[in-house]
């Protein structure tokens, strides 16, 4: 006599062996042959690995089929959703809960067993996720590197906000600061994922120089914080967003992010990539508020030439 989830799962024709943690992987990429092998290598005891792909030039398809991931294409047209949110909207994932990683992001044994162990409990909804940052081949442990991600989720309770429903392909397909949203309690897990944040140097700039451009647009036009509102006491996300948004009102703020992270925060104890590190986020900053004024500029000129021409 079958039980109730064995029913369930044969009816669906997935066939789970003995270990794998039911839980639905998807995993956002574009041209992620270096990263995804080790991601992938990690998460061979999971129920199901989506690969979500925008066209990637590279290997990464054939790495993630190598693997039996399920590849699916995407192709942004501007807009909302982006990448995992249309893929929560979209795929037919086939367990209770998903699972958010970065092909830079490797699941360890003792977070996939504490997450094992974490969806049993029916009071909570979503699970923040620490992720542990190397950098240049060493582990950042200061510099306020530490990020909470609410990466784990109940399948229909989780959604990302949208706070800026102008986008474009400038601005990257996927979201970039934008933050998962759940419908009921959530919780913190132990132990961390490992984040290898960086491929190269190269990469890591071609990146924030796309995330700059949508975090110029959002801080301009004040974007859509309604679901995660800015504030001193609420969640990490809304601290930063609190403390960013005081910040970048303060002339030389770019300097000041440095000397933040790197002495008050001791991101100088770890080392020459804490010093890329922290110069790194803070010319980050440099650029989105070189947009913003670049942005305003060209607003106040289109202005004129409009009044002009009037």
């Amino acid at each position: 006599m079958l039980s109730t989830m064995e029913q369930t799962l044969e009816a669906r024709n997935i066939s789970v062996e003995v270990g794998t943690l039911p839980v639905s992987v998807i995993i956002p990429v574009r041209n992620e042959a270096k990263n995804l092998p080790r991601c992938l290598q990690a998460l061979k005891n999971v129920g199901e690995v989506y690969v979500l792909d925008s066209q990637s030039t590279d290997e990464t398809i054939e790495i993630a089929r190598s693997y039996d991931a399920r590849v699916v294409q995407f192709h942004y047209q501007g807009g909302w959703p982006k990448k995992r949110q249309w893929a929560m909207n979209t795929l037919p994932l086939a367990y209770d809960w998903t699972l958010l990683i970065d092909a830079d992001e490797m699941l360890t044994p003792e977070l996939a067993e504490e997450i094992r162990v974490a969806i049993q409990n029916p009071a909570i909804d979503g699970y923040f996720i620490m992720l542990r940052t190397q950098f240049l081949g060493r582990v950042l442990r200061h510099g306020d590197v530490g990020l909470w991600k609410l990466s784990l989720f109940r399948r229909g309770k989780g959604r990302y906000e949208c706070r800026l429903k102008d986008q474009d392909s400038s601005m990257a397909d996927m979201e970039v600061h934008e933050h998962v949203v759940v419908e009921g309690e959530t919780a913190k897990l132990r132990n961390p994922l490992i984040h290898h944040n960086v491929e190269s140097l190269s990469r890591y700039i071609q990146k924030h120089d796309e995330y700059s451009n949508w975090e110029s647009r959002v801080l301009l036009q004040g974007g859509d914080d309604a679901e995660l509102p800015p504030s001193l006491l609420g969640t990490q996300a809304q601290r930063r967003r609190w403390l960013k948004r005081k910040l970048f009102a303060v002339p030389g703020s770019p300097a000041l992010l440095f000397l933040y992270r790197y002495l008050l925060c001791l991101g100088f104890l770890d080392g020459v990539p804490g010093l890329i590190y922290c110069g790194f986020q803070a010319v980050q900053m440099f650029h989105t508020k070189a947009k913003i004024y670049e942005l305003k500029t060209k607003s106040k000129s289109g202005t004129r030439a409009s009044a002009r021409n009037a």
